[in-house]
């Protein structure tokens, strides 16, 4: 389970196989992950029992760091500080 404090960053680098990193904000990133959730055919079993796509992207965002779309193929979000160039 992650850390609390993880859950009051506003930022997140997104890892996608094959594709470049990318900085999102939370709610992108809760968007990023619904359309994922979007895409599969089946859920995996801990986030099965959310009633929908965007409270089981929540519960990934809370609770995890990596979804396997497909086997070889997985996702992954971690949350980062990106700091402020002082001006």
């Amino acid at each position: 389970m992650s850390h609390p404090l993880i859950r009051d960053c506003e930022n997140y680098v997104i890892l996608e196989p094959g594709k470049d990193e990318k900085f999102l904000t939370a709610q992108e990133t809760l968007q990023w992950l619904e359309t994922w959730l979007n895409k599969m055919e089946e859920l995996p079993d801990d986030i099965k029992k959310e009633p929908n796509n965007k409270a089981s992207a929540q519960r990934l965002l809370d609770t995890s760091c990596d979804l396997e779309i497909k086997p070889g193929f997985r996702l992954q979000w971690f949350a980062v500080r990106l700091d402020q160039p002082h001006l």
